[in-house]
């Protein structure tokens, strides 16, 4: 396997048009002709991402996801000061198709979708630094349970008001932390990367 830390702005996987074509994916295939992607972060967070060495350790790694054995953290910083110091937000989430690729909130028909969040700090201009672990994977998972409490990602233009996307240069999302059993011996493989905002 490799793991890669994904700078903001960058796409994980090939996009629409000449544009997208430029993405970690590509650039890592150059490196490593058989990586495969693994998982996903958005084009505007940064962070640790990992990616298998071939279709055998792809069905791994990929098992090791979907049974919930890889473990993720994320640094934040949000609008406002929440009031406690941690808690969950448990919130079922779906494709808003009206309005692709956004995510909403949909206690009917969602996806089960948890999030443990913990405050690091309180900033002093009503910002707070949060740790985020994510138990389950949906797409802007993070950033769609933080808008529905009154926090939403400093720099998220998808989920923000204007004012808020716009008091950050890039969204401040960071995937800090990924424990992974290795594909071939399933050691726990942990990797660190600290936020770079």
């Amino acid at each position: 396997m490799v793991v890669v830390d994904k700078p903001s702005g960058l796409l994980a996987v090939p996009g629409r048009g000449e544009a997208g074509r430029d993405c970690l994916s590509a650039r890592l295939q150059d490196e490593v002709a058989d990586a495969l992607i693994v998982h996903r972060l958005d084009m505007g967070t940064s962070g640790l991402m990992v990616f298998a060495r071939g279709l055998p350790a792809l069905r791994k790694l990929s098992l090791a996801f979907e049974q919930r054995r890889v473990s993720k953290r994320y640094l934040a910083v949000v609008d406002g000061w929440l009031d406690d110091d941690e808690g969950r937000i448990d919130a079922p989430l779906i494709a808003d198709w009206l309005a692709r690729p956004r995510q909403i909130i949909d206690h009917e028909i969602g996806k089960p979708s948890l999030t443990l969040w913990r405050v690091l700090a309180r900033e002093p201009d009503r910002r707070t630094r949060l740790e985020l672990t994510p138990v389950t994977g949906r797409s802007h998972q993070l950033r769609v349970h933080l808008a529905s409490i009154g926090h939403p990602i400093l720099g998220d233009g998808l989920y923000a008001a204007p004012a808020i996307t716009d008091a950050a240069p890039r969204m401040l999302l960071h995937a800090s932390a990924l424990t992974v059993p290795h594909p071939v011996d399933g050691r726990a493989m942990a990797f660190d990367s600290p936020a770079p905002f």
